[in-house]
């Protein structure tokens, strides 16, 4: 039943900022992630989305990604995967999302960095056999109804030694049987690492930026759950990550 409402949550907020924001004031949709032990130049585009962007760079990193064909599944608004292929320079870039909306925007707002945009399930992607060198998945599984579907066409779209990039986060009673479906895969765990620490950081730096954002794109009636939406410090998503209730985990994998 959480599982269920936490879902509904999230389909609800995640349809109304595609439908209200129309100046592209939110273009990831992630807690994000904060490095304890560097600093990763920016571009000035960049910097105002820093820890979405280093979301996504901490799981970009997991790979050699330069002159490789890259699949996003789930990519949103597109903030994560223009970062990519801007930081990493792939071959090419492909981005499904099941949210209409999404790709529509992505399409229209991302059209001069090339790429392709699909509307498409997860657990059903409509494309070849061992299409991509890289598979990407950035916190969006926590909403697939199954994930084992979803992990085997990973598996068939990749190529022989094809590397699958995966982060997410999963409520503490669920995250055995998470590393249980990736190890079902067949595929070789390179790397397997626990970010909550990192992801309550960014939390914290970021909760300024997003009670603003929350206030200026929704009515007052929805300040909480956009709050919520977001992990804003103090709110209930937040003390989730702070005492552990949601495990944050991160993934390197590779197809043999």
């Amino acid at each position: 039943m959480k599982r269920v409402l936490r879902n509904l949550f999230f389909r609800v907020w995640y349809w109304y900022v595609s439908t209200v924001d129309k100046n592209a004031q939110v273009i990831f949709m992630n807690f994000g992630y904060n490095y304890h032990d560097k600093e990763i130049k920016m571009s000035e585009e960049d910097e105002e989305n820093r820890y979405s962007a280093q979301l996504y760079h901490i799981t970009a990193s997991g790979a050699d990604i330069k002159n490789k064909d890259l699949l996003e599944v789930g990519c949103g608004r597109g903030g994560g995967l223009s970062y990519v292929n801007r930081t990493f320079k792939p071959k090419s870039v492909s981005g499904i999302d099941l949210g209409k909306q999404a790709i529509k925007f992505c399409k229209s707002y991302y059209e001069k960095e090339g790429g392709t945009f699909l509307h498409a399930n997860a657990q059903d992607l409509p494309f070849e056999d061992s299409s991509f060198d890289i598979v990407l998945n950035v916190e969006s599984s926590h909403r697939y109804p199954q994930m084992e579907v979803f992990l085997k066409e990973v598996v068939r779209v990749l190529r022989p030694g094809g590397h699958f990039l995966f982060i997410d986060f999963r409520v503490d009673t669920e995250i055995d049987m998470l590393h249980k479906n990736l190890q079902d895969t067949g595929m070789e765990i390179i790397e397997e690492v626990d970010v909550t620490r990192n992801v309550v950081e960014a939390l914290i730096l970021a909760t300024p930026s997003r009670i603003k954002l929350v206030e200026t794109l929704a009515p007052k009636f929805l300040h909480d759950l956009g709050k919520n939406f977001a992990a804003v410090e103090g709110s209930e998503s937040y003390l989730h990550f702070l005492t552990r209730q949601y495990v944050y985990k991160l993934y390197v994998m590779k197809k043999a």
